[in-house]
């Protein structure tokens, strides 16, 4: 079977990226032929895989005409979608937060369930492999919310034990050796807020960045915090940062538990946590897959490739 449809001049020059590889993922995900020649798309197939394929065209068309960016992820997100049963543009249009025409939102179900828990919750876990968004979103959420006044502040930590013996070493005062371990934490931010009202923000205290060792002693009162890297915390750590939450106050803890840095003897506070607290009122676990990574293609099968085989060694 073969069908065409003619596009607009929008969705052709997203389809014809040729960084984004959209038409590859398309070509290799449909299990039919997809070819692109100017403003007109065929498909090329069995009835039933050319169908499969329309669906997911008539959705990426949508999502470009909505204004939404697309890549060669979204179609893995798009057939996530449809095959879990969920609306398309229910999942992409929960816009987050804009900055500079740029919408931020989920691109896959388990991130929309992630941004409802968030919202919904008052301390959200996020557990999963790199590249699956959850600092980015959390960091989203917060700006957000502090935009809305629903906050007064932002906190964003992580523990830096990567530093070790070796921090001391560094050049500079305390903050600036830390600054390497934080860094990822300012990245993100300056991705939601333009960098002078991200460092004025910063310079106020509206926004603090810090490690998880200046945590101690305080209570979080009207604050959005933010936990990242959290499977490298010990259970005392990880105990001592949930016990500062205060009144009006969010948190989000976020991380991975395959890419622990804790020496081979030390359980680390998020994994011992989800047993602990997996019961609690007012406290929820979402966790991610390979199928949640939303960078580039490559990421995706190296994180897969990854669990089969610590799967097997634990087998």
């Amino acid at each position: 079977m073969q069908e065409t449809l003619d596009v607009s001049n929008a969705v052709a020059a997203e389809l014809a990226g040729i960084s984004d590889g959209v038409l590859d993922a398309l070509n290799e995900r449909l299990k039919c032929h997809v070819r692109l020649r100017g403003n007109q798309l065929t498909l090329e197939g069995e009835d039933n895989q050319v169908a499969e394929a329309r669906a997911v065209i008539d959705e990426i068309v949508e999502l470009v005409e909505g204004g939404h960016q697309i890549g060669s992820h979204t179609v893995d997100a798009v057939l996530g979608t449809l095959e879990a049963g969920q609306d398309v543009r229910e999942v992409f249009d929960a816009v987050v937060w804009r900055h500079r025409g740029k919408k931020i939102a989920p691109k896959t179900v388990t991130q929309k369930e992630y941004v409802d828990s968030i919202r919904r919750a008052t301390v959200t876990f996020g557990i999963g492999p790199a590249g699956t968004g959850k600092t980015y979103l959390a960091m989203a959420l917060a700006v957000a919310a502090l935009h809305e006044r629903e906050v007064a502040r932002i906190i964003l930590t992580r523990p830096a034990v990567e530093a070790g013996e070796r921090l001391g070493f560094l050049p500079g005062d305390l903050m600036a050796k830390v600054d390497p371990y934080l860094r990822p934490l300012f990245d993100a931010l300056y991705d939601m807020l333009d960098p002078d009202k991200a460092n004025n923000l910063i310079e106020r205290g509206t926004i603090e960045v810090a490690p998880l060792a200046f945590m101690r002693g305080r209570t979080l009162n009207d604050s959005f915090i933010i936990l990242d890297e959290a499977q490298n915390t010990s259970p005392e750590q990880m105990q001592m940062f949930l016990t500062r939450l205060g009144f009006g106050s969010k948190v989000v803890v976020t991380g991975d538990v395959t890419q622990i840095d804790l020496p081979r003897e030390n359980r680390s506070g998020l994994v011992h946590v989800r047993d602990v607290l997996r019961n609690i009122a007012g406290i929820q676990f979402v966790e991610f897959g390979h199928k949640d990574v939303v960078r580039h293609k490559l990421v995706q099968r190296i994180v897969e490739a990854y669990k089969e085989h610590t799967d097997e060694r634990n087998r």
